[in-house]
């Protein structure tokens, strides 16, 4: 799992991003140190869920085997994956991540409303990374 970057479980299921007390900006990923809005001379920064839906505002589909420090099996079969940039609801930033497995672009459209799941980036030896991913809302 990447930490702080998510929390929650089914419904609860929530991006975290940081939001500048003195500017208002908010950021994903996190942070946690000072205001990343260049024109804000800094502010507390506090940890606010991030909007679950959004649309999608481009995607394409990763077809080859990343290498490192991407973590792949290099006997496992590769199996490609759908990438997604999601303009969140509320916020109006894009948030990168993959689709739900089993989402190909060929089902995919821009403005397409999806949803942040969570998700399985690998699991190997006893030990699950989690993630988060994107589901069409029409997939239900």
């Amino acid at each position: 799992m990447v930490a702080d970057w998510f929390s929650g479980e089914g419904e609860d299921f929530r991006l975290l991003g940081t939001r500048c007390g003195a500017c208002g900006s908010v950021f994903f990923p996190r942070e946690d140190s000072f205001c990343r809005n260049p024109g804000c001379t800094g502010g507390e920064l506090a940890e606010v869920p991030l909007s679950k839906r959004g649309r999608i505002w481009s995607y394409t589909d990763g077809r080859y085997r990343p290498p490192l420090p991407y973590v792949s099996d290099p006997d496992a079969e590769w199996e490609p994956y759908t990438l997604l940039a999601v303009e969140l609801e509320d916020e109006r930033m894009v948030v990168l991540g993959q689709a739900v497995p089993g989402v190909t672009t060929a089902e995919l459209e821009v403005g397409m409303e999806v949803e942040a799941v969570p998700g399985v980036l690998n699991e190997e030896a006893g030990t699950t990374w989690t993630t988060w991913h994107f589901k069409p809302v029409s997939a239900r």
